[in-house]
């Protein structure tokens, strides 16, 4: 995992371990394959995380470094707008879902939801705000926002102890690759 080491200046204040909220700025494509491949590395089985943002913010791309994180193979994403909802083989199972059509938080139940989201391996919800009501109560929402042609702010909020934990681990991960490169 030697692209981990590519990430951009983070401040070290964004590492405060008491909050549950987390920014994390992405100047370039290869600081979100570093923040995906991070994230993929570290994720449990049964996590939940629910992926805002515009079309083009980014969404399907950081499911990609996070299943490449996970040991899968990323060229298999894509982003299921279409079909709702992909499974892909990794370290963990990953499910892939995109709420972008859906009229309700019912009609996303109407999927069958149950049988994977937050059961076993990863759930990833694209325009998870769209069915918040139907995720989890402790999932770990990002949401991403363009601040450049490739660069993009990405804004963590845990709403539980769960994901708590996640958003933890994420930044210690993140913080240690940072602390690497400043040795080097």
């Amino acid at each position: 995992m030697g692209t981990m080491l590519e990430i951009a200046n983070p401040c070290p204040e964004m590492f405060d371990p008491a909050v549950t909220t987390w920014t994390f700025p992405a100047v370039s494509e290869s600081d979100t394959r570093c923040l995906g491949l991070a994230l993929g590395s570290i994720v449990t089985s049964g996590s939940v995380i629910a992926l805002n943002g515009e079309l083009g913010a980014g969404k399907t791309f950081l499911v990609r470094a996070i299943v490449e994180g996970l040991d899968g193979h990323p060229e298999d994403v894509s982003s299921p707008t279409f079909v709702l909802l992909q499974h892909y083989a990794a370290r963990l199972p990953v499910y892939h879902a995109d709420a972008y059509r859906m009229r309700t938080s019912a009609e996303f139940l109407e999927l069958g939801v149950d049988d994977w989201l937050g059961v076993d391996g990863l759930s990833l919800v694209e325009w998870g705000v769209l069915v918040r009501d139907a995720l989890p109560r402790d999932h770990l929402v990002i949401g991403i926002e363009l601040t450049g042609t490739t660069a993009r702010q990405f804004n963590f909020s845990a709403t539980g102890d769960r994901s708590a934990s996640l958003l933890h681990a994420l930044r210690d991960t993140l913080q240690e690759t940072t602390s690497d490169r400043a040795d080097s």
